[in-house]
């Protein structure tokens, strides 16, 4: 099956390594969330709800509903980190239907996750940019050659201020060059 209306295809298979490589990055950093929220299960679902997915589940409201909620957890969260953490969780229950459409914003449903926890990384370090790249190099060979052909389908990732942002674009120019 593939999703059409949009400005090329995507089959389900390739929307599920792309939903697993997002939640990978999601569930590196949600024991950041959760030891700042230890009653707020948001990111937790969402993060479930992306595995449903990923392994072989039809991709339905319960993927919505969970990224809703926990992008309403990031807002909450107390800290960057953990804002981030949450973030990342919902773009991981998100990523069972991103868009076949040309846009850069679409390439954060892929990357923004594993910026976030590279970003998440550096923060847990003091801020040490060091330790963000070094997660960026982490994603970037845990990248599959059909997550890179996704990608590669869309325009570069917008540029943005926040390191957070330019760890993403750091991410995206790796793994379009590493083809």
């Amino acid at each position: 099956m593939t999703t059409g209306s949009g400005d090329f295809e995507l089959t389900m298979d390739e929307l599920r390594v792309v939903a697993r490589y997002v939640a990978e990055s999601a569930e590196e950093v949600l024991p950041v969330f959760e030891a700042a929220n230890p009653n707020d299960p948001r990111p937790r679902a969402a993060i479930d709800a992306a595995r449903e997915f990923v392994n072989g589940a039809k991709r339905t409201k319960l993927q919505r509903i969970t990224s809703v909620d926990a992008h309403r957890a990031a807002k909450q969260a107390a800290t960057e980190a953990a804002r981030l953490a949450a973030s990342a969780a919902g773009d991981a229950a998100s990523a069972a239907y991103l868009h076949p459409l040309a846009k850069a914003t679409q390439v954060g449903h892929i990357l923004r996750a594993a910026a976030s926890a590279a970003r998440v990384g550096e923060l847990n370090a003091g801020g040490d940019a060091a330790v963000g790249l070094k997660l960026i190099e982490q994603a970037r060979q845990r990248a599959t050659p059909v997550l890179i052909d996704v990608l590669n389908r869309y325009p570069l990732a917008p540029t943005g201020k926040s390191r957070a942002a330019q760890l993403m674009t750091i991410l995206d120019t790796a793994l379009r060059t590493s083809r």
